[in-house]
């Protein structure tokens, strides 16, 4: 059964605005997960890809390579990766695209405003996770004390 009636679950809709997203739409849809020590400093989990962050991909023929992104080419969905290229057969060094999901970003490229957005989310996740399941097992323990 469909909870919200606005949200279309038709595949042809769907697709129809995938692929005719506007920019600021496919920047928000190319976000990828942090790395666990950046997501514990800034209390965010997944950030939209800029051009100099150092990225990991994944999953796919290039797993585990690492590098930082040369560019991020958003009406494909696709960035490219320093390490990520394969050699043609004249010899010229082509890179290869990956779908931003694939990766992790492992440093981030920090800019005013990047760093605003960061505070903004931070700030948000902190009224969010307040009380936290040690939290509440700490007072229920002083409780039986």
């Amino acid at each position: 059964m469909k909870i919200k009636r606005n949200v279309s679950s038709s595949r042809r809709k769907n697709r129809k605005k995938h692929f005719n997203a506007s920019s600021s739409e496919r920047r928000i849809r190319m976000t990828c997960p942090l790395s666990t020590e950046l997501r514990e400093k800034y209390n965010v989990r997944r950030l939209p890809v800029i051009a100099e962050d150092e990225v990991k991909v994944l999953r796919g023929k290039f797993k585990k390579s690492e590098g930082k992104v040369l560019s991020v080419y958003r009406k494909k969905y696709s960035i490219t990766i320093e390490n990520v290229q394969k050699t043609k057969k004249n010899g010229e060094q082509v890179q290869i695209p990956v779908h931003p999901n694939k990766c992790l970003i492992t440093k981030l490229k920090l800019t005013k405003s990047r760093e605003r957005i960061l505070a903004r989310k931070n700030k948000l996740r902190g009224k969010k996770t307040k009380t936290t399941k040690e939290q509440k097992i700490d007072s229920k323990m002083t409780e039986v004390d």
